[in-house]
């Protein structure tokens, strides 16, 4: 199969052509453009019939998604465990993804290897999209011979953390949409309805009822000071995040105030606890040394308060002390999962403990994310029912009055 001759290609092709036996073949490739894909054609003893450049894709100016690459690991795992060759593997996978802009990244670190670098360098070329966790165990997997075994456990790994920052994302994005749509559906009702209902009632000549003069007061509030309203939220908002990104004493601060949230907190420890789990089952399952591997658990535990404690942890265990007895001086960790640790420890097989650590505390983020959204729909609408149905009984009373006294 043929690819590129520069290393930083930019524009994919599909092309057809003869071997030196006259076999036809086809294939993608990615070269600056067609005089140089057909000379590198040429050095590879293929004689090319037709070239055409790819179209794009439906989807073609989205950027590779992390699920994406976790597609990847798993297709390449299969690929190699087929039999099927390495740069063969990239030029199937690329071929047959639909986003184009991960197949131009596929076929990019094809050419790459093609180039003479191993794996594990044309991966690290892409640290957008492959982080050093992974590089570092694919390289681990050339080295000792076994690439297809590290690529199966990257995959599973990938597969595994992927799943939980959606389950987490659900637990967090669904209560703040449905309060966004209870805060949309009170001010369109303040800006736009309450208005009409006002000048009905000023036709009435008649003191209105408290509740009724308070719901007026505030749509007219809202009406007059709405946009200043609006724009002061939003700056303070877009300062907060940009603060947060940017701070990471803030990030800190906000991960800590997080895990004492009721009913999020607890999700948010077990999702923790869950990512150095199986991030530790997977590192020290691929032959990495203890101290080198929580080095990489610190980064994966998404929680900066966490990831403070392993970086803490792996200093300890670096002076003799053992994985076990570092977690129970961290105050992080629940007695049964130092306990397991402490097991995987004696027994030689901590890898096996961590992964049923970590298959534990999964299992127990999902029934947490499903019980919080079985908790919060009743919650939700009992509030959305407060906020409307508040609203159409002030408006409704003054009607209630006029007609009682008739």
């Amino acid at each position: 199969m043929a690819s590129s001759n520069t290393l930083q290609p930019d524009i994919a092709f599909k092309w057809e052509g003869m071997d030196r036996k006259g076999n036809k073949v086809s294939g993608k490739s990615l070269a600056p453009n067609e005089i140089a894909l057909r000379a590198d054609l040429r050095r590879q003893g293929v004689a090319p019939t037709r070239i055409k450049k790819q179209a794009a894709a439906i989807g073609s100016g989205q950027k590779p998604a992390p699920e994406d690459i976790a597609v990847f690991f798993r297709q390449l795992a299969t690929m190699l465990g087929a039999g099927i060759p390495l740069v063969q593997s990239f030029e199937i996978i690329g071929a047959g993804h639909d986003k184009q802009s991960m197949q131009k990244l596929i076929l990019d670190i094809k050419a790459h290897i093609e180039g003479g670098s191993t794996l594990q360098e044309s991966l690290s070329k892409h640290p957008l999209y492959f982080d050093a966790l992974s590089t570092n165990l694919v390289g681990a997997g050339e080295q000792a011979g076994a690439l297809e075994t590290l690529l199966d456990k990257i995959a599973l790994y990938k597969e595994k953390t992927e799943a939980l920052k959606k389950k987490i994302k659900k637990a967090l994005m669904y209560p703040i949409a449905v309060l966004a749509v209870a805060v949309i559906v009170t001010v369109i009702l303040l800006v736009f309805v309450i208005p009409q209902f006002e000048t009905l009632f000023k036709g009435f000549g008649a003191d209105l009822p408290a509740f009724t003069q308070m719901v007026i007061n505030m749509s007219q509030f809202v009406q007059k000071k709405g946009i200043f309203i609006a724009v002061v939220v939003g700056g303070a908002g877009y300062f907060f995040f940009y603060s947060l990104k940017r701070s990471r004493k803030m990030q800190e601060n906000m991960d800590r105030a997080l895990l004492k949230v009721p009913v999020v907190g607890p999700i948010l420890v077990k999702a923790a606890i869950a990512r150095y789990a199986r991030t530790l089952a997977t590192t020290f399952a691929a032959g990495v040394p203890l101290v080198e591997a929580l080095t990489s658990v610190a980064g994966a535990t998404g929680n900066i308060v966490y990831e403070k404690a392993v970086l803490k942890m792996r200093d300890e265990v670096s002076t003799g002390q053992r994985l076990q007895r570092s977690m129970e001086n961290s105050g992080l960790f629940p007695n049964m999962v130092n306990q397991m640790i402490a097991v995987g420890e004696e027994a030689g097989s901590l890898d096996t403990m961590a992964g049923k650590v970590a298959e534990f505390y999964e299992l127990e983020v999902d029934a947490a994310v499903d019980g919080l959204s079985s908790l919060l729909e009743p919650i939700i609408m009992a509030i959305l029912g407060v906020l409307v149905g508040g609203l159409v009984v002030a408006m409704y009373l003054p009607i209630f009055k006029l007609a009682a006294v008739v």
